[in-house]
This record gives structure tokens, sequence and C-alpha cells, in this order.
């Protein structure tokens, strides 16, 4: 009789088979399977039970309390619960539960799959007893092979090549450092009873035999319950092959050829490849006939894999046999077409390899096979596994040649720190190595995986690799390759705009807002902008004709020019410098096209504080390429070359104080990069009233001297308080139009007293070629002079500024609507309008507005006036200075600080050497911005310094050196990505902002797509809303719904992303400071250790008091029955140990203090 079955894919003939009568008692019993228990969990379950299904077999899983929710329980015909109480590795390695279960449920075969009792004879002879078949080799033969030392005894009787090593298990350590004393190091302890690189460790030295051998015994004990370890010598660099080999009950065993399994880490395969590339013919050969003689000396029947190491000399040493399916036996599986587990089953059924149609001369190599374990491992972190979950997003790549094994691989999946940390296997198979890996590159480019990190960039990194394409590898692979671990940051930009958006929901506004105001939801209207390039306009000349040239058209152009602040200064005065990239770029455009006589546009790229950004570099140069034929001048600059390069013109260079070297220092940076030198002279008091003598005129057309000499192209007169008069104007102008009649002249100002037109005009009558203003919507009060009033008042005169009125009209329409998105920043809610008294207290216009939300905010609104009559106090205290940043904050700081205190001008100096003033009074005085004009104040500054240190002259002058090469490494180093020079440089100026910057970009990433009101206020419940992330990449989102609060502060916010429902846990800030929580430990305190990775603590090394030097142990930390050695990063004292044996850690627990 012959039997035939159907196979998915067509007709196939799985099974040819002869029915031999029951007189034939010399051969095996068929008796086909009807039910199979898969004693396993994960990937490995799921793939028996799809090989079960295909054969029309029942199946059966079992599941631990821990995996309640994992796949494999859902996937099979029947679950049920094992090991109640114990712990979640114990659960599946109670045996007398399993097979309970299995007689109570009626199962016919047991499936071991890999691991946890796969190796175990006394599970193989359970089955056996209980009258269940065990799907693999027989008792006897799994015992033989589970015992390294006695498997290494029968390959030494078959002729087949060993490692040197112990003859039997090891039972204590002196026994370890014993053979060490013989064979020498490098050894490597191995756990007898299992693989899979549990239990298995690297001695290079005699120090750390010790540790090595503790914690290889309990990897062990705790992977496969028993700790028995054996000892070899250990073989550097060798290739890792092993050979798949099958037999059945009558005797036959054939193999399937080999996998290389070189790249590994920790012991533990990353990528296995069939066959093995550039393996010679002949060493094949002896491979797979030393397997098959291996097998057929003990009688092996099922599936198995005979492992080999291959010396530099191609001499293979056997290591070992794993009795079981492996991880790998996929990619044997693409290249032979051989179902394994279709064939484990059918052995235990009793069928014979001949009549399944598998004959050693029919099994032929088709093509090449790759596999990628994605496991939740962080490679940037030493391969820590992170089970954070859940699984907030996962898209796989998938087509043609490759396929997928997993189990817990899907959205909202959680992943288990209890157990092995795969998440999906990946198969590539192709015509050769090369298709294969490209197969592979491409799918894992595919993969969107959230919530977890994952290694699939550090495998992208080994399918790039050229080592690898050649073929060449071996297990000092990962080790020797240390760029494999120069990741490409994965960008996660949807996730992490879904993460700020429920932040906001659930925490509200991330930037402090001072008043109860909301934005707009109106949205502001953009004027059509006409196709094509914009106009010519002064830049042009800039790059056409240089800086000298640019001057010469400034001061040789008929009319009055006009340098909008609206993209700087207005909003830094109005709206606490709130306006984002977002606003200024959807208005660019028609800035462009329609201001292109302006002389320039004064921008910093867009607001710093709302998104804590130190720098402006690329939103500046997106800003350039809308804007480029416009100059722009920045506001301030360290880096005037950098600056340059990235879209900065016309330089502004002042000083706070007017302090002569420092500005000769700017001039000379400034001519040295090839900017346009625009020397500025911060304006204070008033040069047309006889009774103000400090600064006179002559003080300001002698400095003005002294600048010209130093080869500046323009001069610019800086009246931050908008103090000027038109009385003054004429005379301050004129004077220096007749001093230098061929130096363009730029006038800055603010319109706090309402006079900044009156002022604009005078000074464009006397001679000044260049004025400041702003947008009609965003001028006034604390900002600069109305545009359209100066375009109106000079049209049809000698000053007309060629500026169309009409659009400005159009412009301001924009920024009126946008300034109503910055609602809850403008002046306007405590400020109804400038204000004279600024003649009395030069209070410069930006810092107006910031004292006056201060006072508001401080509980001091009532004594506004008190501050600013304790501003004029404290100006006079410190001697009358020019008040522009940082000098005008110093008199600030000190005004506040009196009227806090309540204390008056005599007060303050009387007990000037008991008071504590403001840090930036005090480093004033002792010279750390400079010295000002007629010195600094005494007796005040003796009394206050008392015995401090004093700056002698230009401050900078002092500094040490940095060393930005080994500054652009340490935040290399500390961030985990490449770092521009301009990021160089905003850490060397910045450090904390920069810090904050990337602390605010890492958790939630470039927010610069997201609108202003979803940015500050974030979307309401069932709001439908669209963000371009870029070009041709849309992101449809709603906002659906926002959990309860949880036992952990969090609460769980709900979206739609692109018809995809996606959830994010977010902290409840204000909840988290009413619930108690395991400190973290800061990363910039070294003496702070913090968890590598989420994990149980299963032993401590430590005491406090204790003395420790730099690498020695602190505890031991165990996640995914992976065991990690905390060791010091520094040496010095146990001050506080954090945590206790047993205690279940998240990432960054604080472990223990060192001082």
């Amino acid at each position: 009789m012959w039997r035939f079955r159907l196979a998915q894919g067509g007709l196939r003939l799985l099974t040819v088979r002869r029915a031999y009568s029951s007189k034939s008692s010399h051969y095996p019993e068929y008796k086909p399977i009807k039910k199979v228990m898969v004693a396993n969990r994960g990937e490995i379950a799921i793939r028996v039970f799809r090989a079960c299904t295909e054969l029309g077999i029942r199946t059966v899983a079992v599941y631990s309390e821990q995996d309640i929710g994992q796949m494999h329980r859902q996937k099979a015909d029947e679950a049920y619960l094992i090991g109640r109480g114990l712990a979640p590795v114990q659960a599946y390695l109670d045996i007398p539960d399993i097979i309970k279960v299995a007689k109570e449920n009626h199962v016919d075969a047991v499936h071991p799959g890999y691991g946890f009792l796969s190796e175990r004879a006394d599970f193989a002879q359970a089955c056996q007893d209980a009258g269940i078949k065990f799907i693999g080799p027989s008792p006897e033969v799994v015992r033989k092979m589970g015992d390294k030392v006695e498997a290494r005894a029968i390959a030494i009787a078959a002729g087949v090549p060993v490692v040197p090593g112990t003859d039997n298990p090891i039972s204590s350590l002196n026994e370890a450092r014993e053979f060490c004393n013989t064979y020498g190091l490098p050894i490597i302890f191995k756990a007898a009873y299992g693989g899979g690189g549990r239990g298995m460790r690297v001695v290079h030295s005699f120090e750390e035999v010790e540790e090595n051998y503790n914690r290889a015994y309990s990897e062990a004990l705790a992977a496969f319950g028993n700790g028995t370890l054996f000892v070899e010598k250990f073989i550097e660099k060798p290739r890792h092959i092993e050979v798949q080999i099958l037999g059945d009950q009558f005797g036959n065993v054939l193999h399937l050829y080999e996998r290389d399994c070189s790249i590994q880490r920790r012991h533990q395969k990353v990528v296995e490849i069939a066959p093995a590339t550039h393996l010679d013919p002949q060493l094949r050969s002896r491979l797979t006939s030393d397997s098959v003689k291996l097998a057929k000396q003990v009688g092996y029947e099922n599936a198995g894999t005979v492992e080999f190491l291959i010396d530099k000399y191609g001499k293979h040493y056997f290591i070992e046999v794993n009795s079981r399916l492996q991880v790998e036996h996929t990619v044997t599986e693409e290249i032979t077409n051989v179902d394994l587990v279709h064939a484990q089953i059918h052995v235990a059924e009793g069928r014979s390899l001949p009549d399944m149609g598998l004959r050693q001369e029919n099994i032929r190599i088709n093509g090449c096979a790759i596999q990628c374990r994605v496991t939740t491992e962080d490679p940037a972190r030493g391969f820590q596994p992170d089970p954070t979950g859940p699984v907030s997003v996962f898209r796989s790549g998938e087509g043609m040649g490759i396929r997928l094994d997993n189990a817990s691989a899907f959205q909202g999946a959680l992943i288990s720190p209890h157990y092995d940390s795969l998440l999906v296997k990946v198969i590539a198979h192709g015509k050769d190595h090369p298709t294969a890996a490209t197969k592979m590159s491409r799918a894992l480019a595919e993969f969107r995986v959230r919530g977890v990190k994952t290694n699939i960039p550090f495998l992208q990194n080994v399918l790039n690799n050229q080592q690898f394409l050649a073929g060449t590898v071996d297990t000092q692979f990962i080790d020797e390759n240390p760029e494999l671990f120069q990741l490409r940051p994965v960008q996660n930009r949807a996730q992490k705009l879904l993460h700020y958006l429920g932040h906001v929901m659930v925490n509200g506004p991330q930037t402090p807002i001072a008043t109860k105001a909301t934005p707009s939801p109106i949205d502001p209207i953009i004027p059509p902008v006409p196709m094509g390039p914009p106009p010519a306009g002064f830049r042009d000349i800039l790059l056409r004709e240089g800086p000298e040239g640019f001057a010469r058209a400034v001061r040789n152009h008929k009319g009055l020019l006009l340098m909008d602040t609206t993209f700087r200064d207005a909003h830094q005065s109005l709206l606490a410098t709130r306006v984002r990239t977002y606003d200024l770029k959807k208005i660019s455009p028609y800035v462009a096209h329609s201001f292109n006589n302006l002389f320039s546009v004064e921008n910093w790229g867009g607001a710093r504080r709302v998104s804590h950004a130190p720098v402006i570099w690329g939103p500046l140069q997106e800003l350039r390429e809308l804007i480029p034929n416009i100059p722009f001048p920045p506001p301030h600059t360290n880096t005037p070359q950098v600056a340059k390069e990235n879209g900065m013109d016309v330089f502004r260079i002042f000083d706070s104080l007017n302090y002569l070297p420092n500005l000769l220092l700017g001039i000379e940076a400034v001519g040295s990069a090839g900017g346009v030198v625009e020397a500025a002279i911060s304006y204070t008091g008033d040069v047309a009233d006889p009774s103000r003598t400090k600064y006179s005129l002559k003080y300001y057309t002698d400095l003005a001297e002294q600048l010209v000499r130093a080869g500046i192209h323009i001069l610019c007169i800086k009246d931050m308080a908008g103090l000027l008069k038109p009385a003054a104007c004429t005379m301050l102008v004129g004077a220096l139009r007749d001093r230098f009649p061929d130096l363009p002249l730029h006038i800055h100002t603010h319109d706090t007293a309402g006079s900044g037109v009156a002022n604009m005009l005078a000074c464009a009558q006397a001679g000044a070629d260049v004025v400041d203003v702003a947008v009609d919507s965003m001028s006034g009060i604390t900002s600069q002079p109305s545009m359209g009033a100066l375009v109106a008042c000079t049209k049809g005169t000698p000053l007309d500024t060629g500026v169309p009125l009409e659009r400005v009209f159009d412009y301001s329409e924009y920024w009126e609507g946008a300034r109503g998105l910055y609602a809850p920043f403008d002046c306007t809610a405590t400020m109804k309008s400038g204000n004279s008294d600024v003649y009395e207290n030069e209070i410069p216009g930006g810092q107006y507005t910031n004292l006056h939300f201060q006072a508001h905010s401080m509980g001091l609104g009532s004594k506004f006036k008190e501050v600013k009559k304790a501003y004029v106090e404290a100006n006079q205290m410190l001697g009358d200075l020019i008040k522009v940043t940082p000098s005008s904050k110093i008199v600030g700081d000190l005004a506040q600080f009196m009227v806090q205190n309540g204390l008056s001008r005599a007060d303050a100096e009387e007990g000037a050497e008991e008071l504590s003033f403001p840090r930036s009074v005090v480093e004033f005085l002792q010279g750390y911005i400079g010295v000002p004009y007629g010195g600094f104040p005494e007796p005040f500054r003796t009394k206050v310094l008392k015995d401090l240190p004093r700056v002698e002259g230009r401050p900078g002058a002092t500094l040490p050196s940095l060393d930005l090469g080994a500054l652009e490494k340490e935040l290399e180093e500390r961030h985990g990505e490449e770092m521009t020079p301009e990021d160089v440089l905003s850490a060397a100026m910045y450090p904390d902002v920069f810090q904050q910057f990337k602390d605010f970009t890492h958790t939630f990433g470039p927010l610069e797509c997201l609108d202003t009101r979803l940015f500050l206020q974030g979307p309401k419940i069932a709001e439908e809303f669209e963000v371009e992330l870029e070009r041709g990449k849309t992101l449809h989102i709603k906002a659906l719904a926002m959990g309860a609060l949880n036992r952990a502060g969090q609460r769980q916010v709900f979206f739609e992303l692109n018809g995809q429902v996606r959830s994010i846990l977010v902290k409840d800030t204000q909840a988290m400071k009413e619930m108690h929580f395991h400190p973290k430990a800061l990363k910039d305190v070294k003496g702070q250790i913090g968890a590598p990775m989420p994990g149980k603590v299963i032993d401590i090394k430590v005491k406090e008091g204790a003395k420790v030097s730099k690498g020695q142990p602190l505890c031991v930390l165990s996640a995914m029955k992976m065991e990690t050695v905390v060791t010091a990063p520094i040496e010095g004292t146990v001050r506080k140990v954090h945590v206790t044996r047993e205690m279940t850690l998240e990432g960054d627990d604080l472990i223990l203090e060192i001082e």
C-alpha cells in the first residue's frame, strides 16, 4: 500500500511509505500522531504548530503565568497553564506538570522546541514513561549528547577530532584553575547540559577565572536547571560551522549540509548563513562525513546538529551535538527545500527517511539563505536587553525571498523581561550570498519597530560590511569591527511626535506660559506669492562685489533703506522671543518677492526658548533658501565664520558697555571671516541735554573715530531703550555724517515712548542711510517703529523707501494672525501701551517687556512702578551704565532684588558688605563683562566683593584655550551620534542649553513640522489634522482618547495615525509628585551608577562605605536569562546602595552612589 499527503503549495510527495505487515516486527511500528504539545514558548512553538496544522495534527500550547498574553498560546488549538506559582523560567522546566497536562489532554507527542527541556534526557524519559512520544532523539542519546564530556568521548571513539578539554564535568573552581595551569589560557567554560550561549564564559587572565566560573554556573543553573560546567581550550578566531543531521528509527542518517554561525556576540549567534561561504569542498566533505559517522555511532534519530570549530589552518574540531532543532534550522530548510519539523514528526511516527523521499543523493544546495535574529537589545549599550515595551509600532519587511518566524512581533505586544530577547527571525533566500544579503538589507530597512530598542541598525551594518559580503567572517568578526557599532540613529519621527502631543495633552505646554490666554484657533493668512525666483536684492550686490562694494551701494542708494526686525527683535520685545521657525518660513517667500529692496531682515532662525534650541543653524539655513536675495544680520554671534557659512551677511558688533577691546576683537574676527563689519555704539543718556555730561556727543564721536580706524564697513547707533529724541537724532547723526561722509550710518531703536517714527525720520533727514522698523502689527510698544508709517511718511520724498505700501498691509495682516497664535506670551496681556517714562528709567525695550512679565509672575504686578523706580536707582548705584544685554540684565536683577527685599538705594549701599547680591551683579563688579565707561562704582564695588578676585583687562583674554576636537569626541560619546562643527560650537558656548536641547529632541524629535497651536496647546479629543514631515511624507492624525492614571503614574493617550490606532504612555508629572518611585541615576554625575538595562538584582558585591576601584564588580543583574555585571566607572567610596537582592529595576534606576 502507498500513502500520499497533500502539502502547501501544491502536490508534493512528502511521504512515500510501504505498509509493513505486523509479522515484520523488527521494523518500528508506524503510529500516526494526532495531537502534539509543544513544551516551549514563543516563535519555535508557533513554528511547530504551523507544521502540525499543515499535517492535520491538533496542537496544544503550554504557558507560564507571565506568558498569559503571549501569541503562542493563541496560535494553538488548546492552551494550558503550567508552573503555577513558579518563577518564569522554572515554569517551563516543571516536568511533572507538563506531563500531567499532556496526559490529561490526550497528547500523543511532545515537541521540546529549543532551550528549556529540549536537551534534558530526564524529560525525554518522562515522556516515554508516560506513553507519550518525544519528538527528538531517544532519552539515552539525549543524555549522551547532552553531557558534553561524554559526547567528547564518543567523538574520540568515532575518530572525530576534538578540542582539548576536561574529560568530565568539573566540580569545583580549583579544577578549573588546574586546567588553566595545564593547558594555559585562554579557556572557555561551557554548560554541560545546555547550549545557546548560556553558561558560556571565555577567560583570558587568571584574575578572571573565579568571576567567570561563578557567572557561567549561575547562568547554566537558571537556564537549564543544572549548573554543571566543563572546560575547554579556547581556539582563537575560528569559524563556527555546524552540520544539520537527520536520522530515523531504521538506522538511516543523512546530512543537510552546513551552516556558518560565526557571527556571534557573547557566544550567541546573531546571523547564520547556509551554506558556509568559501568552504573548501574537501573540508565540507570531512565535516559532513564526521557528522554522519558520529550520529551513527550513537544510533541518532530525529533532527540534530553537530557543531565544529575551524581554525585558521582549515583544521576542524568537534565541540558538541545539539540533540534538538536549532534556532537557525530555517536557513537549512530554505536551501534544501526540506521541512525539518515535518521530518521530525514523521520520524517520531515511525517512518523512514527513504519513505519520505529523503536520500543523501537527493539533497542538493539551492542558493544561499541568511537568517538575522532581530532582538529587543540595544547595540549602543553592549546589547543590553530592552524589555521596556509594549511594542507600540510594528511594521515588518516582507516580499519575495523573505520569510519571517515570530511570536511577539506585533503592535501592542509586551516583551517579557523573563525570557529570550528574540523578537523575530528574518530569513532571506537568494541565488547566492550577495543576493541573499541584498534581500535581507532591503527587508530590514522596511522594518519599523517602536516602543523597544532593537538590534536592526547593528544588523544593517553587518550586512553592509565588506568582510561579511566577501564571506570571510570568523567568531571575532564583531569584536574586530568596531564600526559595526557606529549606528545610524533611528528617526522615529512619527512616534516621537505623538509622544510630544500626548505629553502636552496630559501635562500642558512644554514652555512656560505666563498668562491664561490660549492660542488663536485661526491660522494666519499667507498672501499670494508669484511663481519663479524672487527679484535681485542687496544680497546679490554683496555676493557680487563683497563687503566694500556692498557698503558703497548702501551709501550711494537714493532714498531711505529699512531693516525689518519682525523676524527677531520685534517678537523678542512683544512675544517674549517665542515665534517659531514654522511661522517665519510660511511668510518668507512673500518677503523675498515683495521687499527685495530692504537693507536686511534681522533674524536668528526662530525662537530658542520654545524648544530649548541653543542654536539656529538649521532653521537659518532653511530661511536663507527661502530668502536668498536679502541680507541677514545676526543679532549677536560669537562665531562669525560659522555664521557666515550658514547664511549670515551683516555682522552687528556691539558690547553692552561699549568696551573698546571687546569691540575691536569682534571687528577683527568678522573681517577675517569676510563678513560685512557693522560696528554698533550702544546709546544711552541724551546728547541734546547739556546736563547729561557722561555720555556726551563727544563721547560718541570719539568712540566712532576709533571704530572707523579699525576698518569697519557700516556704523550703527544701537538705541536699545528708545531714548533718542528728534533733537538728539539730528545732533548725533548730523555730527557723525559730517565726520564720516562716506560711511553708511544705521540706526536701531525701540518705540517704547511712542516717538519712534519721528525719531527715525529725524535720523534719515540728518543723513542716516538705514533705520530699523517692524511690520505694523508687530510694531510699537517696546518693539520698533511701524514699517507702514515710515513707508507712508517718506513716500514721494527724497527719502522714499521704494517699499509698496499695499504689500506692507498684506504682510501686516499675516503677522496679526500669527501674533494671535502666541497670545499666551503677548506683552499686551499685562501691558497695554508703551510709556514715556522710559526716558527716566532707561529700560531697554525687550527688557521692559520681560520685567513687566516677571513682576506679574512674581506677584509684583502692582509694584511695577516701584520696579522701574528701583531700576533707576540700581543703574545709578552701578555707575550709570550703558544698558544692553547683559548689562541691562545686571541692572534689572539688582532692581528686582531691591524691590523684593524692600531696599532703597541708601539701604543697599549701606548694607553692601552683608547683603547677598545677585550673582550677575557680583560678577559684573568682578569685571567679567569688561570695564564700564568711567570705571566701577566705589566704594560699592569694594564692599560687595571684599576678597573676591577681580578680572583686569578684557575678560576673554584670560580664558584657557578650548580643545574643540576633544569636545567633539566627548559629545559624540555622550549622545551617540555624529556632531557637526555647529553642534560643537553651540555646546562650547551654551553647554547647559545645548544639553537641554539634545535631551528634548531625543525625547520628542524635531517638532518644526508641527503647527504652532498644536505645539503649544496640543490637539483636542476627536480633532483631526495633518503634519508634513517632509515633502511627500504626510501624517494624518486624530486624537482619540486619554486614559485614567495607572499605578505607574502614567496615562495612556490614544491616536489614530494614518488609519492605525497607536497609543502612548505619558507620565503625569503632577501625579508623579505625589507618588513614590525609585530614583534615577543622573547621567552627568559620574558617581551615580544606574541600571544599564531593566532586570532583577541577583547579587550585590559591595557594601556602603567600601572602597572600590575602577572596573570593580558592584552588582549582578539578570534579564532575559542573561546576566550582566555592573562595574564601577570610577574609583572611590560607596556612599549609598539603593538596591536590594531580588529587586526589579527599570533602565537607569539608581543602583548606588560612589564618591
